[in-house]
């Protein structure tokens, strides 16, 4: 399915110049023929699946205003929930129901390695999660009932929270504009930016949430990167030393020698890339994360084997996270090697056509069969449901 060609009557250009990461706003008909792509039943199967991130937020537990309780859940569970005042979040739906997927793909007018994931909520009449603030981007799509909105301002890390709750729950909480938003309908929230959606009637959004990493998080995970390639012989060395009379002074030509230390080290491009590309891709609900071993031999043969025979289109899987630079092809926080022409082809679409014209070059065949083999290629349509050919 293509990204979207306007966010109603606003243009992709207009909303990226004035309002991406300055302003919300609300978008009224992005989707004029909207069908929700699950049931609140269905999302409910999705909640009781061992593999799946879910949550419920209680607006009071025991006492307590806004409590979390974290997933899996059971029909045990869901039976004493009480009639009103609570609301189930699911993350990741997109891996899971086809027709999420493509809602998600839609969204691709911004780079897809920000894209994160599609999260999906459902609330009863009256219930929300609470007038609290994100530091990341959301559109947040209407997509059973109605939701009452309203906006608050600019927030920050001393903004006052509610005490006793998990959550990031705001204790003083203004609208500066109020909205109703209905089915197709469509709301924008830069980061920081407080807002509060409370259900009228049964009620199910979904939330286009993008990755916004810390700069301590992404320091700390480059900064690892760098220190896991420097050979233990490299040291600080000072061999301009003269005579001192102050010994305790950290002087000023020791800082200069370690600032271009530093900036040797960060100041490499291509390795940055190659961090990025690895960083940026990496799935964040795939079960087991982080055990995954390469595919055999055997699995690799019949990989390429079903190549051989496969004359459609190639499709990337829900979960794969692609990006590419130059002759860098970055899938699921692994880096492959190839020409750019191919990277470019498999990463910046999710239904590849022409992939055979690829495999005459360098090592294009033995790519294929690696990511077909670790399923990050289907020979099928993800998005397509159930049933339905490609």
């Amino acid at each position: 399915m293509p990204t979207l060609p306007s966010l109603g009557e606003l243009s992709l250009d207009t909303f990226l110049s004035d309002y991406w990461q300055k302003k919300p706003v609300v978008l009224r008909g992005v989707f004029p023929d909207w069908q929700c792509p699950l049931t609140p039943d269905e999302l409910a199967g999705l909640a009781m699946e061992e593999e799946v991130e879910s949550r419920l937020v209680l607006e009071r537990d025991q006492g307590k205003p806004w409590q979390l309780k974290a997933g899996p859940f059971s029909d045990e569970d869901f039976d004493q929930l009480p009639e009103n005042g609570w609301s189930l979040l699911v993350q990741a739906v997109d891996h899971w129901v086809p027709e999420a997927t493509a809602l998600l793909d839609q969204f691709r007018f911004i780079p897809n390695w920000r894209l994160d994931d599609l999260m999906v909520s459902y609330a009863p009449d009256g219930a929300s999660v609470g007038p609290h603030f994100d530091f990341y981007d959301v559109f947040l799509v209407q997509g059973l009932g109605k939701r009452h909105w309203q906006l608050g301002p600019k927030c920050n890390a001393q903004s006052a929270r509610v005490k006793d709750t998990p959550l990031n729950i705001l204790a003083d909480f203004k609208a500066d504009a109020e909205y109703i938003l209905e089915p197709g309908d469509v709301l924008y929230v830069p980061p920081q930016f407080a807002h509060w959606g409370v259900a009228q009637g049964d009620c199910m959004t979904y939330s286009v949430g993008f990755r916004a990493p810390s700069h301590a998080e992404i320091l700390d995970d480059y900064v690892a990167e760098l220190c896991s390639r420097l050979p233990e012989h490299l040291r600080y060395q000072d061999p301009a030393t003269a005579p001192t009379q102050t010994p305790g002074l950290l002087g000023n030509d020791a800082l200069s020698a370690l600032q271009a230390l530093l900036t040797e080290q960060i100041n490499q491009p291509q390795q940055l890339a190659q961090w990025f590309g690895k960083y940026m891709t990496e799935p964040k609900y795939l079960p087991d994360q982080g055990t995954e071993t390469a595919p055999d031999q055997e699995a690799l043969s019949q990989a390429a084997a079903e190549l051989q025979e496969h004359d459609g289109p190639l499709f990337q899987a829900p979960d794969a996270r692609f990006a590419y630079f130059e002759s860098q092809l970055f899938a699921n926080g692994e880096r492959y090697e190839c020409d750019a022409e191919t990277a470019a082809l498999l990463a910046n679409t999710r239904c590849i056509s022409g992939w055979q014209a690829q495999v005459t070059q360098p090592g294009v065949a033995a790519l294929l069969s690696q990511l077909v083999a670790r399923d990050l290629l289907w020979f099928e349509d993800p998005t397509a449901p159930e049933g339905e050919d490609e």
